[in-house]
C-alpha cells in the first residue's frame, strides 16, 4: 500500500472531521451514511472506509455512540420516558436504541433512568460502580463485573463523565491503508 503526503492527508483528515462534526450537531436528525458521504462529496464507500481507519469505530457505531450520549443525559432528567428519549435522539427503533444503549452503557434505559432518579448518597455525590464495559452496576456491588470501579462520594458530575461512552477515537499516525 502506498501513503498518501501529507497534504492529501490533512485534506482527508477535516474531511472526516467535518462528517463527524456534523454528526454531533445533527444526531437527532435522520442521517445515514450515503446523507453524509454526499455532503462531502465522496461515496459512500469510501467515507465508511476512511471514517473507520482514521477513528477506529464506522459512522454508524460513532452515530449511535453520540446519540446513547445525550439519551444517557435526557435520561437523567428524568420528565421523559424512554420512548420518547428514542425519538429525542433520532432513533426510529425502540428495539435496536435500547439495545445499543444496553451494550455501550451495560444496562438498559429503564433501569438507567430509573437508578439516576434514585436520590444520591450525600450532597451532591453518587454511588456507582463503573465495570469494564463502561456499564453502571448496583451500588451495593453485586453486579457480575469483578473488576468494577466503585465511585462513592465522587461528585456526580465527575461520575457521569467517568462512565460517559468512549468516542472520538483517532488512529495512531501512520496506520493508514
Amino acid at each position: 500500500m502506498t501513503t498518501l503526503p501529507d497534504d492529501q492527508r490533512l485534506r482527508d483528515l477535516a474531511r472526516l472531521r467535518r462528517v463527524r462534526d456534523r454528526i454531533d450537531r445533527e444526531y437527532a436528525q435522520p442521517l445515514d451514511v450515503a446523507a453524509l458521504a454526499a455532503g462531502v462529496h465522496v461515496s459512500a464507500g469510501h467515507l465508511s472506509r476512511e471514517f473507520k481507519a482514521a477513528y477506529g469505530e464506522s459512522v454508524y457505531a460513532y452515530l449511535m455512540t453520540r446519540r446513547i450520549e445525550r439519551a444517557k443525559a435526557l435520561l437523567r432528567r428524568g420528565d421523559l420516558s424512554v420512548t420518547d428519549v428514542c425519538i429525542a435522539v433520532g432513533c426510529s427503533s425502540l428495539g435496536t436504541f435500547s439495545t445499543r444503549f444496553t451494550e455501550l452503557v451495560g444496562v438498559p434505559p429503564s433501569v438507567y433512568r430509573r437508578r439516576a432518579a434514585e436520590p444520591d448518597v450525600g450532597a451532591g455525590t453518587t454511588d456507582v460502580v463503573v465495570t469494564g464495559g463502561s456499564g453502571l452496576e448496583a451500588p451495593d456491588g453485586s453486579g457480575d463485573d469483578p473488576g468494577g470501579e466503585r465511585l462513592d462520594g465522587m461528585p456526580a458530575c465527575v461520575a457521569r463523565r467517568v462512565t460517559r461512552p468512549v468516542r472520538n477515537r483517532e488512529a495512531r499516525a501512520g496506520r493508514r491503508s
